[in-house]
């Protein structure tokens, strides 16, 4: 683990949430089980198999001399969540969480719930993905946003500028949540919320468009709702008559099992009108060894 101990004493006084060390991306030998990220003021500590209490202490112990340094005098507050079982189980190991506990990115901010779940209420390495909408954005825009759960993109879109986003889940908690960080961010107007699902909802979702952007960032597999080996290809059949002339799709997958051509090659199939245009880059924070099991993240145009 001497690599997560090494990155542990080399980061520096963190402001915005962000990743410190990817071991999953495999460039790590030996470490591939880790991850830590910074949600301010937590550190959220997360291991895929079963780890020792001297390896947690190891970490620890890291921890609070780094944390002493930065912040001489601040209590540290860090959490450990492990992810080798059929259920997450999180621990607090020193300090404590906010609540609520609001964290920033670029200038937005977001509620995050780091003591609960798998998911924190913000995808660290989705923050490409909402730089691309950032830029993307005009005061015409309206945007469809698939599978929203807290809604950041709807954030971020509105934040740029955007005149309308419609977001779409199934699940009325993470929806919840996407209202709180619009109140956050002081963004009152221009947002939808549907708690519905979306293979339900195609005649409702066609009469609020055409839409210039439409966000596709689906679950990889979760049961009731969504599986990308059978589901993915129904969406993509209908994303062409959702799309106003030269408007863009951003499509997402995290999946390692599925490279790149899963999505093109359906692609192609279902809606081979729309042109590849790029594979947005991945957060510097998450190195891969292998690009093919790498987040995914694919931006295709409708022809003008």
């Amino acid at each position: 683990m001497q690599a997560l101990l090494d990155a542990i004493a080399k980061m520096e006084l963190p402001t915005d949430a962000q990743r410190i060390f990817h071991g999953r991306g495999g460039l790590h030998p030996g470490c591939e089980h880790w991850t830590l990220d910074v949600y301010p003021p937590v550190w959220v500590l997360t291991s895929f198999q079963a780890v020792s209490e001297e390896d947690l202490n190891r970490v620890g112990a890291a921890l609070a001399e780094r944390w002493h340094q930065l912040c001489p005098g601040q209590a540290l507050n860090w959490v450990f969540q492990s992810r080798h079982g059929h259920e997450p189980d999180t621990r607090l190991m020193a300090g404590s969480v906010p609540e609520p506990h609001v964290v920033t990115e670029q200038g937005c901010r977001f509620r995050v719930h780091v003591l609960t779940g798998q998911n924190h209420g913000l995808f660290l390495d989705m923050s490409q993905g909402r730089q691309w909408v950032r830029a993307q954005a005009h005061p015409r825009m309206k945007v469809l946003n698939l599978f929203a759960y807290t809604c950041a993109f709807s954030v971020v879109a509105l934040q740029a500028g955007a005149k309308q986003v419609v977001n779409v889940d199934m699940s009325q908690g993470a929806m919840t949540v996407g209202q709180q960080n619009h109140q956050l961010n002081g963004l009152a107007q221009g947002a939808s919320f549907w708690v519905h699902d979306i293979f339900k909802t195609w005649g409702k979702i066609s009469r609020t468009g055409p839409y210039e952007l439409v966000i596709v960032d689906p679950p990889s597999y979760q049961k009731g709702s969504f599986i990308a080996t059978k589901d993915y290809a129904k969406l993509m059949r209908r994303l062409p008559e959702l799309l106003v002339p030269g408007g863009h799709v951003l499509l997402c997958l995290n999946a390692p099992e599925l490279g790149i051509s899963f999505l093109q090659d359906q692609m192609a199939a279902m809606a081979s009108e729309l042109d590849f245009v790029e594979r947005l880059p991945n957060p510097a924070a998450f190195p891969d060894i292998s690009p093919e099991r790498a987040l995914k993240v694919l931006v295709y145009r409708a022809p003008d």
